[in-house]
């Protein structure tokens, strides 16, 4: 995995505003905020404070009362006793089951994952693969970064086999001519083509860079950049694939072992 940590602090603060603009559209879609929710708890509010979004209460059954929030983009619950204290945790039955998990799946982690989705489909990628292929898999990807090239190239059998259909974003942050084949990419007749090129030749150097890149590429680059770190990403690769239950899934870094299935499922 390549970090794209070093130089990037002309993005904190775009970073910082996609952040806080996806953090409240998807408390809007939720339909609970605590403008909406005036009856919150005291304890939950402290929360709030906290950095803790809450987004919908829901039935915890005798004196509890349960909210399902968000922390960070984890799912938790937060159950509050009668006395109005609060506690973050997992309810479990005689048979240490948890107890709310279908709740915060259906309340928070799915329209979570329904948010992000519509947010990287809207994005500007590169198709790899198939456009019928049932698998989706997104990933960031620098035209420069090694383990972007060997998980394009560990991909091969399932994206051949029209199993899969990997979408780059394209970012430009590993080199300084990453920009300019990214540019090459995308500005090419067909980019599909000019990411394979860059692909197929990596270790000759890959794409031929682009003599200079326009304001509307620096722009998509940008955006992508934004969008990657709002995900949690600091490197490439960043993968992110919907996995069995709906749920947003993402591995950073080329995917090893038993990872690369749980990515790309069976082969």
């Amino acid at each position: 995995m390549i970090d794209t940590r070093n130089g990037l602090n002309t993005m904190n603060r775009r970073r910082s505003y996609l952040t806080s603009i996806l953090a409240l559209s998807f408390m809007a879609g939720a339909g609970a905020s605590q403008a909406q929710n005036v009856d919150l708890p005291a304890s939950v509010q402290a929360l709030e404070t906290r950095g803790i979004t809450v987004v919908q209460e829901f039935d915890a059954g005798g004196s509890l009362r349960g909210f399902a929030g968000v922390a960070g983009d984890n799912p938790i619950a937060i159950y509050v006793l009668a006395d109005g204290t609060a506690i973050v945790g997992t309810r479990v039955n005689e048979k240490a089951e948890p107890l709310d998990d279908e709740t915060l799946q259906n309340l928070v982690a799915k329209p979570m994952a329904e948010q992000a989705w519509a947010q990287l489909e809207s994005a500007t990628w590169v198709l790899d693969g198939k456009a019928d292929a049932p698998r989706v898999v997104y990933t960031f990807s620098d035209p420069n970064c090694p383990y972007c090239n060997r998980f394009w190239d560990a991909s091969r059998p399932w994206v051949d086999a029209g199993k899969v259909q990997l979408r780059h974003l394209l970012v430009g942050v590993i080199r300084d001519d990453s920009p300019a084949k990214a540019a090459s990419i995308l500005t090419a007749n067909d980019r599909s083509a000019a990411l394979q090129e860059n692909e197929r030749n990596f270790d000759q150097g890959g794409i031929a860079p682009a003599k200079e890149v326009s304001a509307d590429v620096r722009e998509i680059l940008g955006a992508n950049q934004v969008l990657m770190m709002s995900l949690g990403f600091r490197g490439t690769p960043g993968i992110v694939f919907l996995g069995e239950n709906g749920g947003l899934e993402k591995v950073s870094g080329m995917p090893q072992g038993d990872a690369l299935s749980r990515v790309l499922g069976p082969r």
